[in-house]
């Protein structure tokens, strides 16, 4: 099945070298023409029809292309009325043979389409076998084979442009780069190795190997280090509101989410534990975390919402510092060095309480205590200035400013790998330093190229490969 049960109508894949042949089993084309005959990327009106044998009564059809009555298998039932694209290998998704049956959307109608098929020789794909053979088949790589399921899962335009980068294989272009750089500092090896007995020779010339190698380390390592924002948006860019007591932080929370999903009370210490949701600015989803108010307390329950508060700060992207009155100076040195390394926002809430007085002062003595936060003057409670904080929250971390040719990891394994491939060329470069031989220092490079192999699926570096490379690239006495 490629959809979901309960449409208007449905679609039934058969991909594999006799998927046209089976699919003609049980089809009967308006046409009276057999599908083995029809040309690619084809589309074809008929009936499904019940009985496996159908086409092999073809010979004891009546001039008017229907089955006879007195035929020995007796009058095929239709089952739905449907459309057939054909598709011819290699230019499928698969790079299979590949049919495709839209029928109606009715369960019964598609259970017994399945069941007509598997009696004639198919059998159920194994979850995620499309993508497997597409792979297989070379109609992508491995990275853009995890790209179909981020694409699949989007549901923001930034996890959407995330997964179309990926499946159109700006990653695996960017490994491409990274690969070719990584023959030439083989193929220096290389020369080295084979010319070890012409000392006048010098390829591998040790300043040269260490500028290319901290090249492709800075280039792994830009990878690397977009990560975190790229994992981020593809789980939801998460952001802890923070701050003492009934300042409106549950308020600011529903405020964001557009919907009462927080309990709010004049009470102090209302919240008590982690809530948190997401919603969607400027095509970005962020994932918002409403925390216990900040505040000393012998309360254990409350003690423990406060240390979650915390553990919020640590594992957030941007931190929302939701103050109605002037902090102490202690609480502006403890928000400081817990916010050191995030994106920090102060939000002066119930500015429908203090029209009538200025706060002037106090934003001036915020600016010269945390001169890099930016301050958004809000009222929670009937919603003005949020507009101006989402704006805020999605400007801190310049994602306007990504362009859509980055390439951007949000991928935990690929990660992982890159951050494995830094770990060994760091290895090689050290050795460099040391001048230790060529041979060694072709060991350790040969884990790297795994390494990054290992993301798309690619074959190692062959022998033959960078021979080919030293003989394109370097005049070998001509």
């Amino acid at each position: 099945m490629a959809t979901p049960t309960g449409g208007a109508i449905a679609v039934i894949r058969l991909s594999g070298p006799k998927a046209i042949a089976i699919t003609d089993k049980i089809f009967h084309s308006a046409s009276g023409r057999p599908l083995s005959e029809a040309e690619a990327n084809t589309l074809h009106y008929g009936e499904i029809i019940s009985s496996s044998d159908f086409n092999n009564n073809l010979s004891s059809e009546n001039g008017d292309g229907k089955a006879s009555s007195d035929s020995k298998e007796g009058t095929p039932t239709t089952i739905d009325d449907v459309v057939v694209s054909v598709y011819r290998a290699p230019h499928s998704y698969t790079g299979e043979d590949c049919v495709e049956i839209s029928c109606h959307g009715s369960a019964y109608i598609v259970q017994q389409i399945l069941m007509a098929l598997e009696n004639n020789g198919s059998r159920q794909a194994e979850p995620g076998e499309y993508t497997r053979r597409a792979y297989l088949n070379g109609k992508m790589d491995l990275a853009q084979a995890e790209a179909v399921a981020d694409l699949i899962a989007s549901t923001s335009r930034a996890q959407h442009q995330m997964a179309i980068s990926q499946l159109k294989g700006q990653v695996s272009s960017k490994l491409g780069e990274l690969r070719k750089k990584l023959l030439k500092l083989t193929s220096l090896l290389e020369l080295e190795l084979d010319f070890s007995d012409h000392e006048e020779l010098e390829f591998a010339n040790r300043d040269e190997l260490n500028n290319l190698a901290h090249e492709i380390d800075s280039h792994i390592l830009h990878l690397a280090e977009s990560f975190k924002t790229g994992n981020a948006m593809k789980n939801g860019i998460p952001v802890a509101i923070v701050g003492k007591t009934n300042v409106g932080k549950s308020t600011l929370l529903n405020a964001l989410l557009h919907e009462e999903r927080a309990i709010v009370s004049s009470i102090h210490g209302t919240t008590r534990d982690i809530i948190e949701d997401t919603t969607t600015i400027n095509g970005v989803l962020f994932r918002f975390i409403d925390t216990a108010g900040l505040r000393k307390t012998d309360d254990t329950i409350e003690r423990i919402g406060i240390d979650r508060a915390l553990s919020a700060i640590d594992r957030s992207l941007v931190v929302l510092w939701v103050i109605d009155e002037e902090p102490s100076e202690e609480d502006i040195k403890a928000i400081k060095d817990k916010c050191e390394n995030k994106h920090l926002i102060i939000i002066l809430n119930k500015a429908d309480i203090h029209k009538d007085l200025t706060r002037v002062p106090l934003i001036g003595s915020l600016k010269s205590a945390l001169s890099t936060a930016p301050i958004v003057e809000i009222s929670a409670k009937n919603g003005e200035g949020i507009k101006e904080l989402e704006q805020t929250v999605y400007n801190s971390l310049s994602l306007a400013e990504t362009n859509s040719s980055d390439v951007v990891i949000s991928n935990a394994r690929h990660y992982t790998i890159l951050m494995k491939a830094h770990s060994h060329l760091s290895s090689v470069i050290d050795k460099i330093s040391l001048d230790i031989p060529a041979d060694l220092l072709a060991e350790d490079l040969k884990l790297v190229i795994d390494d990054l192999a290992s993301i798309t699926g690619q074959d190692r570096i062959e022998s033959q490969e960078t021979l080919n490379f030293i003989f394109k690239n370097f005049c070998i006495g001509k």
